[in-house]
């Protein structure tokens, strides 16, 4: 792990690492997405056999309800206890989450409500890498089931036991074996086998991600979702717990990204001493050792001050504050999570806090939260107006419309009277 003065050389540096368009990833998933919508069921079957195995041709598209039940007598109670204590967490935070409905009297004659209604169906898309992340499921569909969504459909391409059961425990009834741009091209515009869905969530790899932002023309999705990313921003601390952390978002891929950001030199030198220190007791194929190496690095600024600015500019997905914390998250502006005290480890946010881990990365915490309740819904403008509003406002209407040249938008306030 690298350390490095944060000049403004190096931010660019940084920055730009994260803007980097993937033409690759691109090409290949327009061309998956585009064949799906031509050949449907056959090239959602093929591409899936090419990319993720024989899993469909052995088992089938279609995971059922006693496959789910089975996978959940296959754990062990330790395991569904602890899904049960995160879900219950993930469910209270989204019930706070979630808009109100509410009623407005703007003016004498003239109201407002506003209607909170679900989304009629919703996509969740679960990684399947390395690991089939429960998690993501746990983050995903809990929010949309507060919401009211009536038809959650699930995807992952190796769903193991353990993510069997957690869809079990939730009541999951759709659930598909498939993965890849060809699982989001299917859930954006449907084929025989999959109806489509009015909105995708939950993270991916470069070429979901690319299919995502591709369909997003005809389908809503929640948000990109690049590498993920933690920074730490501290002067002083445990080393030990701070290196933990970075190593913790470290390990879940080659190209994802750990910083630690301070303006002791010292203190610096203590954390990269223990980063090595613990990354020689991680297997030899965890893809921390890669991502340190080529990612991740320690970023030694002037002073705070400059710190904490250029964590607003890099807007990080995950950030710690292990010290100082009030103080500091007082000048933080942007970041899709915020860990304050130095107990406060990352992998609670991950899993069971109740806050979400599906969290903007590549800079979208500037523009936006992590996924809520509140993206499974709509909120629906009424407006009434009663013979007193409309004296209030019928000349004002006509004198705006007419101003913009509109003469039918005024004649449909005139032909009132």
């Amino acid at each position: 792990m690298r350390i490095l003065l944060l000049t403004p050389r190096t931010e660019a540096a940084l920055l730009k690492l994260r803007q980097t368009h993937d033409r690759e990833a691109y090409r290949i998933a327009s061309r998956i997405i585009a064949d799906v919508q031509r050949r449907g069921d056959r090239a959602l079957l093929s591409w899936s056999a090419k990319l993720d195995g024989d899993a469909i041709r052995n088992d089938g598209l279609w995971i059922t309800r006693k496959e789910m039940a089975a996978a959940g007598s296959r754990v062990d109670r330790k395991f569904l206890r602890a899904v049960e204590h995160a879900a219950a967490n993930v469910r209270r935070v989204a019930e706070r989450q979630l808009p109100r409905p509410w009623s407005l009297r703007v003016e004498n004659g003239v109201t407002i409500r506003q209607l909170v209604r679900p989304l009629d169906s919703v996509g969740c898309y679960i990684p399947g890498g390395r690991f089939a992340l429960l998690s993501t499921l746990l983050m995903t569909v809990v929010p949309a089931q507060v919401a009211g969504v009536p038809r959650i459909l699930a995807v992952c391409p190796r769903p193991n036991n353990e993510l069997l059961a957690t869809a079990d425990l939730l009541g999951i009834r759709e659930f598909a074996r498939v993965g890849g741009a060809q699982a989001i091209a299917a859930l954006a515009y449907g084929t025989r086998r999959v109806s489509p869905v009015e909105k995708i969530c939950g993270p991916g790899n470069r070429f979901v991600t690319a299919a995502k932002q591709i369909v997003s023309a005809d389908c809503a999705v929640d948000m990109p979702a690049g590498p993920t990313e933690a920074v730490v921003l501290a002067n002083n601390g445990n080393p030990a717990w701070i290196a933990a952390d970075l190593l913790a978002q470290a390990e879940h891929a080659p190209d994802a990204g750990s910083y630690l950001v301070t303006s002791s030199a010292a203190f610096a030198r203590r954390v990269q001493s223990e980063v090595l220190r613990q990354l020689e007791n991680l297997p030899k194929e965890n893809p921390a050792r890669q991502s340190m190496k080529k990612t991740g690095a320690i970023l030694v600024a002037r002073a705070l001050r400059q710190a904490c600015e250029f964590v607003n500019r890099f807007a990080p997905e995950h950030l710690s504050l292990p010290t100082n914390g009030e103080a500091f998250l007082a000048k933080i502006r942007s970041s899709g999570t915020v860990f304050l005290g130095p107990l406060s480890a990352q992998p609670f946010g991950d899993y069971a806090s109740g806050s979400n881990h599906v969290l903007p990365t590549a800079g979208w915490a500037r523009r936006r939260g992590g996924l809520s309740a509140s993206d499974f819904v709509k909120c629906i403008a009424v407006q009434e107006i009663a013979p007193s509003g409309f004296h209030s406002l019928g000349h004002d209407v006509e004198s705006l419309a007419l101003a913009e040249g509109l003469l039918a938008h005024a004649r449909a306030v005139e032909v009132r009277r």
